[in-house]
């Protein structure tokens, strides 16, 4: 009948290039291009497209490995020193941070990034899902920097920053600016935004003569620094991931699935606070 509604039913499951990024194995544009490659295999035949849904009744190989159950989504916190590229291989070949993070870490992402020159928090998970969710400006989370720039800044000066100012067409929204103390030829500045366009501290302070000299994260929404050292990485308890996210608890997620034994297990909870620090070994030099 012309107009009728289409009665097609929703397919069941999940696409393909998103249960292998839940399994940490890779992010889901890393998924699909290796689908492209003819690397992945659903129920014993390669595939070689990513529009395909599929289910835990599926079995799915990778480079001829079974695909791991997902696991649970999990953050960490890094101290990015400065010198490091936050992506995963450089085309110029400068280190990355990557290269300099423990041995013993799962494979992660990082959470946005901070350019060559800047350093502070960076957050890291194994989970493309919150990756994707945290760096959404409709998130919202405010993100602190410290900012030191060469000149002597006024809150006249500032003004166009806390306004929210356009640059070469591209529009930044308005941020905090505090001016903690002069020192010398420069000056201490603390800066809030709550989005993360390319350079966008760097570029603002440029727009309005002045230069950075030294930029360091102090937060991302309701993680912090703290006291970490440089190449420094921290576990974020599981309890505090979820509350934060909204992700289901380890109750509701070990009713339906049993543990070695047969019987549901017992999800360990941690009490909320503060980033927990794990026995997270450096990377050697």
């Amino acid at each position: 009948m012309a107009g009728a509604m289409s009665t097609k039913p929703t397919p069941e499951g999940d696409r393909i290039a998103k249960v292998i990024a839940r399994a940490g194995l890779a992010s889901r544009r890393e998924a699909e291009r290796m689908i492209e490659e003819g690397r992945v295999a659903v129920n014993g035949r390669v595939i070689d497209r990513a529009a395909l849904n599929v289910t835990d009744r599926d079995r799915i190989e990778v480079d001829g490995k079974p695909l791991d159950a997902p696991e649970a989504a999990r953050i960490w916190l890094y101290h990015k020193p400065t010198g490091l590229v936050t992506t995963t291989k450089d085309e110029q070949g400068r280190p990355t941070i990557f290269d300099a993070l423990p041995d013993d870490l799962p494979r992660v992402m990082s959470v946005g990034r901070l350019d060559l020159n800047s350093e502070g928090l960076l957050l890291l998970t194994n989970d493309g899902a919150v990756k994707r969710k945290l760096e959404l400006p409709s998130t919202g989370w405010l993100r602190r920097y410290r900012v030191r720039v060469n000149g002597r800044p006024t809150d006249e000066m500032l003004a166009p920053l806390r306004e929210g100012l356009t640059i070469d067409g591209q529009t930044f929204q308005p941020m905090t600016v505090a001016i903690d103390r002069q020192q010398g030829a420069n000056a201490w500045l603390t800066v809030g935004l709550r989005e993360g366009k390319n350079r966008e501290v760097r570029r603002a302070m440029a727009d309005i003569g002045l230069t950075v000299n030294r930029l360091i994260r102090l937060s991302y929404g309701p993680f912090q620094l703290g006291q970490m050292k440089p190449g420094e990485v921290q576990e974020v308890r599981g309890r505090i991931v979820r509350d934060q996210l909204g992700l289901p608890s380890p109750a509701q997620e070990t009713t339906a699935r049993p543990g070695p034994s047969g019987k549901a297990g017992k999800g360990k909870t941690g009490k909320p606070g503060p980033a927990k620090p794990r026995n997270v070994t450096r990377k050697r030099r």
